[in-house]
């Protein structure tokens, strides 16, 4: 499987705008009247991701994301459509967000994620999935397929081929 450089059918990628005064900055990370009904959040949680720590790649079968990243730390963002009906499909992006530039992207089902911490501090992600974490009462199964446990996945694969470029 080779992936190629291109934009992801259904991902939301947005640059915040910072509302800064005396007191200091205030961004608006989703509002449900600019945000499609798809990513409606069910829960929303916040993670702390250590420098060079990279989190995932893993994909959902039915949950949906919006992750932020408005900083403390910065991030290097990619995605693959891993979707076989998607007309991007074997598409991948590459974004990065956090404190030098905030701003979020929602990750449609199927879509294969992961982020790195790219700085010297730890990073902080905030996520609002469409979906309750194992569900109602935390009585299902975790909606996540974790390609970080198979070494010899494509998308891992894909990173290291593509981080030995460009040392």
């Amino acid at each position: 499987m080779e992936f190629r450089k291109g934009s992801i059918e259904g991902v939301e990628v947005r640059s915040y705008r910072k509302f800064i005064d005396e007191r200091g900055w205030l961004a608006e990370l989703f509002r449900h009247d600019e945000l499609p009904a798809e990513f409606h959040p069910a829960m929303a949680y916040v993670s702390v991701t250590l420098p060079g720590v990279l989190r995932g790649p893993h994909e959902h079968v039915d949950q949906a994301d919006l992750f932020c990243w408005v900083g403390p730390g910065d991030f290097k963002v990619t995605l693959w459509d891993n979707r076989k009906e998607s007309p991007t499909y074997l598409n991948r992006m590459e974004l990065f967000f956090g404190t030098n530039h905030p701003g979020s992207v929602a990750v449609p089902r199927g879509v294969v994620h992961c982020y790195r911490c790219v700085s010297q501090e730890p990073g902080w992600v905030f996520n609002a999935p469409n979906r309750l974490f194992m569900g109602p009462g935390r009585k299902e199964a975790v909606d996540e397929i974790r390609h970080e446990d198979d070494p010899e996945n494509p998308f891992v694969r894909d990173e290291r081929a593509r981080r030995s470029l460009t040392r």
